[in-house]
């Protein structure tokens, strides 16, 4: 492990633990996404790749799965801009041929924050079942919208949270609650 935090390029922030992501307690956490065991191993084993793949880096990937069968529809793997992910021509492709409320995304947050409201606005304009962020530092949410929410509000209410003395992860946090109470908006930290 030490060797791996000296290693050239990677970011110490972003690095995993992977004897946590071994772990059964990690493995769980999986088990609770849905009813289907198929399922929740794909979105495991996606999970996994992507925390591998990204470990020590701000680059994110993304897969898109089929809610009722757990095969994988698409996956965005060879990201090179930081903290995004660019749907290729082949990839909406795919996703505009599946019927609506299908698909489950998985994607992760380097930086180990919850769902973005781009996230939440992407779930929403994808009519996608339902998103899961994966964290770097071993945490899981589960999200999804029924309503688009605007960036500026996101960012004002977070922007207010700052102001009262939050760090950034607690703000993203209490931002998306406040906006939950008029917005049709889920998400949770799964445990």
């Amino acid at each position: 492990m030490a060797l791996e935090y000296q290693r050239y390029g990677r970011n110490k922030n972003t690095l995993i633990t992977k004897s946590y992501i071994e772990s059964g307690e990690y493995r769980r956490k999986f088990d609770k996404l849905t009813d289907n065991a198929e399922l929740n191993k794909t979105l495991y084993n996606c999970a996994k790749k992507a925390l591998y793949h990204r470990s020590g880096t701000e680059l994110e990937d993304m897969y898109w799965i089929n809610g009722d069968s757990g095969n994988i529809i698409a996956e965005e793997t060879e990201e090179t801009t930081d903290g995004r992910v660019i749907y290729s021509p082949k990839t909406k492709k795919l996703i505009n041929s599946c019927p609506k409320q299908k698909i489950i995304t998985l994607h992760n947050h380097p930086a180990s924050m919850p769902p973005s409201i781009a996230d939440f606005n992407s779930c929403f304009n994808n009519d996608y079942r339902f998103g899961i962020v994966i964290c770097h530092d071993g945490k899981v949410f589960r999200y999804s919208s029924e309503q688009f929410v605007s960036k500026m509000l996101y960012d004002l209410n977070i922007s207010e949270y700052h102001d009262l003395g939050y760090d950034e992860y607690i703000s993203q946090l209490k931002a998306l609650e406040k906006i939950k109470e008029n917005y049709v908006i889920y998400f949770e930290e799964v445990k």
